[in-house]
């Protein structure tokens, strides 16, 4: 393959910031070109920044701009011939990067970045303290796309339509599925959450700079709220930040022209993706992910042709059943702490752009151990979207690039029926899986359990806060409700409560 299509990473920049001075923050296109420099002068090339001809820009939340290209190519100076801004998925700097790859491989472009960046932290202190922010003034039309625009309505009535009430129902299934006990279970991500801790400990672009203990994390207290059973505060995705982050692509040749070392390259073998479909009420079951599943093993097969073997991983972590059931279907050891950044509670979670730190982590990572391979894992809304790269510090032996990198007829090919959804049912119903949402003060408010009815349809049922017995048979440490008998009834609001048989 010629050296000008050969893509290879050159740069990763990160800027946190926590200034003491709250008008003293930056607004997300700052920290956009902030991270842009530091990529730049990370690969030793500051001069490539300006040949920058394409940039694509992670979806930003936390200011409403009415034209985020445009204030980014503000603060740069200088505006890429394509710039692109993509769409809502805590996958797609994973998905910007291998299609920057393409592009390169393709001849198509010759420096390219990914960048995102998110101020979450200094918004939320000045809507706290009545300040304004002298940032580019916020477009009054501007909108967010949330899990409640596109989910069955009674999802949303019942407060499940989000993703911090949504990924239990895949924890508590894996649990069950895998024979666990719920406190065997959560155990196991209490001790995976403290090994992710250490990392961030270690990684001066981490919001907390401290480890946690499996005590700390899985025990609920005023410091540690429950917020949706299994979880407590310290082991859902922290997006309270201000942080920034870019990575920085080229050609083989055009690096080398800029005198960048090799042994700081690092080289994208290939990749895969997959989705769900969107509703996760139209999934065939919860104790794994088809599509996920696909993308690990297309990733573990271009690794597996390369001789080579994961010594380092990073697995999307907005919640532990994420890694759980990546870690064990790539085999990796117990005990491996799959991350190089410090996971979405640590490092802290910008949103849609986590797995932009990620990369620029593993960069690092891969800088040090040469030779080895690396897989880069994202994922988006509710177990939806998958993107997976694998990146090494050393070139294939086989060029992949360019590469259709969809898995989608290989995950589809995997799903069984889907049960029909019944938004109306009564009588005899039993437990598929479930989660129970609590108040700020950690008191329990519902229960909402997936169910199946006596012919095979899926809906969906309430267990009111007041119901304290059957609260409590949901959080048994030693006993599942899956699988559990039941009944259906409506109540005077014209919602479905469920109550064991």
């Amino acid at each position: 393959m010629e050296a000008d299509r050969i893509p290879v990473i050159i740069g990763a920049g990160e800027v946190t910031e926590r200034p003491a001075d709250l008008l003293q923050a930056h607004e997300p296109a700052a920290l956009m070109a902030e991270a842009l420099q530091r990529a730049a002068e990370d690969a030793g090339a500051p001069d490539l920044l300006p040949a920058l001809d394409s940039l694509d820009i992670v979806n930003s939340v936390s200011w409403p701009y009415g034209d985020l290209p445009s204030a980014l190519a503000g603060f740069l100076g200088f505006r890429p011939r394509r710039l692109v801004y993509g769409p809502v998925g805590g996958e797609s700097p994973v998905r910007h990067l291998h299609e920057a790859a393409n592009r390169i491989a393709r001849g198509e472009s010759a420096v390219a970045a990914v960048v995102g960046a998110e101020a979450t932290h200094a918004v939320a202190q000045a809507q706290k303290q009545g300040v304004t922010l002298p940032w580019t003034p916020p477009d009054p039309n501007w909108t967010r796309t949330r899990g409640r625009d596109f989910l069955h309505p009674l999802s949303v009535r019942l407060g499940v339509a989000d993703p911090v009430s949504v990924y239990p129902f895949y924890e508590n299934a894996v649990e069950a599925f895998l024979g666990q006990t719920p406190a065997e279970g959560q155990a196991e991500s209490a001790a995976l959450w403290s090994r992710f801790s250490a990392v961030a400990a270690r990684n001066p672009a981490a919001w907390l700079k401290r480890e946690y203990s499996p005590d700390e994390i899985g025990t609920p207290g005023p410091a540690n709220r429950p917020i949706a059973y299994p979880y407590t505060k310290l082991q859902v995705a922290n997006p309270m930040v201000n942080q920034g982050g870019a990575i920085l692509l080229t050609s083989l040749a055009r690096a080398r022209a800029a005198g960048v070392p090799e042994e700081r390259m690092v080289h994208l073998w290939g990749g895969a993706a997959a989705v769900e479909p969107r509703d996760y009420l139209n999934r065939d079951h919860y104790h794994e992910s088809h599509a996920q599943n696909a993308v690990l093993d297309a990733c573990a097969r271009i690794a597996e042709d390369e001789g080579a073997a994961f010594e380092t991983c990073e697995l999307y972590s907005c919640f532990p059943c994420v890694p759980k059931m990546a870690a064990r279907r790539l085999g990796l050891p117990r005990g491996m702490a799959p991350t190089t950044t410090g996971g979405l509670t640590f490092f802290g979670a910008p949103l849609n752009n986590y797995m932009t730190h990620a990369a620029a982590a593993m960069t690092r990572a891969l800088r040090e151990k040469p030779g080895s391979a690396a897989l880069l894992y994202g994922q988006g809304e509710f177990v939806t979207k998958h993107h997976a790269v694998v990146l090494a510090s050393r070139p294939p032996a086989s060029w992949r690039l360019p590469q259709d990198y969809s898995v989608q007829a290989e995950a589809d090919g995997r799903r069984g029926p889907v049960p029909e959804f019944a938004e109306a049912a009564e009588g005899a119903a039993t437990v598929e899986t479930f989660t129970v949402l609590h108040d700020r003060d950690g008191a329990p408010h519902h229960g909402v359990v997936i169910l199946r009815t006596a012919d095979g349809r899926r809906t969906l049922g309430r267990v009111p806060g007041t119901e304290a017995g059957t609260i409590a048979l949901l959080k048994r440490p030693d006993r599942t409700p899956i699988g559990m008998p039941g009944v259906l009834r409506r109540a005077a609001d014209g919602l479905q409560d469920w109550s064991p048989a």
